[in-house]
């Protein structure tokens, strides 16, 4: 099995969501911040980069999604913040 520069940010991005998710847990982010769906929103970017060379129609369709609701997050925190 070979280690491409495609897994690599694969990696990076499984390890960003998973971090993500223990920070969360473990009450050291909140999900209403920015910062969780920013990581979660670039865990699944790499994620999805690594999928383009390697591809998995499971995979993909999981990552597309959370990224997807990732983004919707991020659109909401500002939504939020310019209406108190």
């Amino acid at each position: 099995m070979t280690y491409a520069w495609y897994d690599l940010l694969g990696t990076i991005g499984v390890a960003a969501i998973v971090l993500t998710y223990i920070s969360l847990q473990f009450g050291r982010i909140r999900s209403e911040q920015l910062a969780y769906s920013i990581y979660n929103a670039f865990g699944a970017l790499l994620i999805l980069v690594s999928l383009y060379f390697s591809f998995n129609f499971s995979a993909f369709v999981v990552e597309f999604f959370w990224l997807l609701i990732s983004i919707v997050g991020v659109i909401r925190f500002f939504s939020r913040k310019r209406n108190p």
